[in-house]
């Protein structure tokens, strides 16, 4: 079964770097950009989450990656 991109049956397509709840469901708990492969988002998309969590992370809005102890 082919996932189909979050961003593409959502109503409204603007990817915002200021909307730090949005962001954060394609980043990982260590607070990494998650790949492709398990946001489910097509190309152009992922691109955009990528930047925008890039300009989040430089006015501190969302933390750069952070380290968990095991």
């Amino acid at each position: 079964m082919v996932k189909q991109c979050y961003i593409c049956t959502q109503m409204d397509k603007n990817i915002d770097w200021k909307n730090a709840d949005v962001l954060r469901r394609f980043m990982s708990p260590d607070n990494k950009i998650l790949p492709r492969k398990n946001t489910g988002c097509c190309a152009k998309h992922q691109r955009y989450i990528a930047r925008a969590i890039k300009r989040a992370r430089m006015v501190a809005i969302v933390p750069y990656v952070t380290l968990v102890e095991k």
